[in-house]
């Protein structure tokens, strides 16, 4: 029995494919199906149900898994504790981040970490929430960014800053002479919205206070706040867009930009890790460097935060 085959074990159970599997392994598939083999005939039990689709552990598998985990996680126990008597930040981080955050974060403080630590290797992914907090569970990533508060159990939240929502109001709209918007007068019916899934059009359908309706001329939904600006410019209606966002938009949008009166509403963007997570301090590392990157202004907590 080898660590390097309660990983392969591991890994089948996360994905309940084996092509997926051999994949996340940087192995063959045979590779990976002889190693689970000769596991299996080792212990003299299936840990895999093949006759399902997916895969599914047997019964006497799953607590087999379970314990591979308790054994994987010590090993990292050891390596993580070599590396801090050592002095050394130096390995593998894996990172997801929602795709409505990326964009805009993600170019402000990865060039100065990756100076800062270069024997950090980051591995970094976009990732809904949903299938972030899965990813934490499963220990396929070590951190995830994402809109909070969301009290998932066993997770941690480290809040970064706090961004408020920005209105992008066209030249031809009624609104566009007005200094600010006021958010009783959003009515989500009369703006483009990002698709179903993002929790940023949940946080805007909130602040809205109107339901859909879907008798509408025109009911665009996009995957990027890019689209959604470029619609709105050419007279499909108004958005809303986080501050980050707006500081990056070309010159001939940002006269639409407008803020929302006070209280504004703003979303708060955290770190996520689970309470056992071993590279903490590299966390707390890239809090710090994220954090230095930013308008100190986003760092002020608010009273107004809008949960995804």
């Amino acid at each position: 029995m080898t660590i390097t085959q309660l990983k392969y074990i591991v890994a089948v159970d996360n994905h309940r494919h084996f092509a997926k599997a051999a994949e996340a392994c940087f192995v063959t598939q045979p590779t990976l199906s002889m190693q689970l083999q000769k596991l299996e005939e080792e212990l003299d039990i299936l840990i895999f149900d093949r006759s399902k689709h997916p895969i599914v552990p047997t019964p006497l598998g799953a607590k087999i898994l379970e314990q591979a985990r308790s054994v994987l996680y010590e090993a990292q126990v050891l390596e993580q504790m070599a590396k801090k008597i050592g002095g050394k930040f130096e390995g593998e981080l894996n990172l997801a981040v929602i795709p409505t955050v990326a964009p805009s974060l993600l170019p402000r403080f990865i060039p100065e970490f990756s100076q800062k630590y270069p024997n950090i290797k980051l591995k970094i992914e976009e990732l809904k929430t949903e299938d972030m907090i899965e990813a934490l569970r499963q220990d396929r990533i070590d951190v995830g960014i994402a809109a909070t508060p969301l009290t998932e159990k066993g997770i941690e939240e480290l809040p970064l800053y706090y961004e408020p929502f920005m209105a992008f109001v066209p030249e031809y709209h009624s609104m566009v002479n007005d200094e600010f918007l006021l958010a009783s007068e959003l009515n989500a019916n009369n703006m483009l919205l990002l698709n179903e899934g993002h929790c940023f059009r949940s946080s805007v359908l909130k602040i809205c206070q109107t339901e859909l309706q879907q008798d509408q001329r025109i009911n665009m939904e996009s995957g990027n706040f890019d689209t959604l600006v470029k619609l709105a410019h050419r007279g499909l209606g108004m958005t809303l867009l986080p501050y980050l966002n707006t500081l990056d938009l070309a010159s001939k949008y940002k006269k639409g930009i407008k803020p929302i009166a006070e209280p504004t509403p703003t979303r708060e963007i955290s770190m996520l890790y689970t309470r056992t997570q071993l590279k903490q301090e590299w966390i707390q590392a890239m809090a710090a460097v994220i954090q230095s990157t930013l308008p100190e202004k986003l760092l002020e907590k608010s009273d107004h935060i809008i949960s995804p």
